[in-house]
């Protein structure tokens, strides 16, 4: 069984190895050579390649084998707040949705911001919402769209299926909820800076 990978948001600038030191870095393969996955580590022994330090399994490869990737990534928007509790009580607040009518604030906006007009057609007004509309622009699921402007609680959970052709990319819930949060908080942020 395919393991999925974990992604973890952290500030920018943090080295996973100065927290995790026997992580090993993920590898993929470009041009017959082994490389650095930008940001996949194994919390596990997994075997390393002698001369580059990397997994001697690449990544898509060491899934299969049953070998779990975490994925450190660098997110800006955590800068941009002082604590965590800062952010909790952030999310628990439902931003100002009228902005995302608004075309150049969507372009600031991680996730959606090649697509207003998306945007613009589902009108997202709560997390929930916001969350199927990142998932309807991938391509395996954007054919749902106007089903989902039809009738959105029938068609939500066919957003989240595995599609027929599992190398058509999508986005489960667990990860488009995390995504919806992370624009929530850049709407609470945005507004704020407008107001200053």
């Amino acid at each position: 069984m395919k393991l999925p990978d974990v992604d973890i948001d952290l500030r920018p600038g943090t080295d996973i190895l100065d927290h995790f030191p026997t992580a090993i870095r993920a590898s993929r393969v470009e041009k017959d050579t082994l490389k650095k996955h930008q940001v996949g580590v194994y919390l596990q022994n997994i075997p390393v390649d002698n001369i580059s330090g990397l997994s001697a399994i690449p990544y898509k490869q060491a899934a299969d084998c049953g070998y779990f990737k975490f994925d450190f990534l660098n997110l800006s928007m955590l800068e941009k707040f002082e604590s965590k509790q800062e952010i909790r009580e952030l999310v628990k607040h439902d931003p100002d949705w009228r902005l995302l009518e608004d075309g150049d604030m969507v372009k600031q906006l991680s996730q959606i911001h090649r697509h207003f007009d998306i945007v613009n057609q589902i009108k997202p007004t709560s997390v929930q919402e916001l969350a199927d509309t990142i998932s309807l622009i991938r391509p395996a699921k954007r054919y749902l769209m106007r089903a989902y402007i039809a009738n959105k609680e029938l068609i939500r959970e066919e957003i989240y299926k595995v599609p027929d052709d599992p190398k058509k990319y999508y986005y489960k819930r667990p990860h488009a909820l995390a995504y919806a949060l992370t624009i929530v908080l850049q709407l609470h942020y945005l507004k704020f800076n407008m107001i200053e």
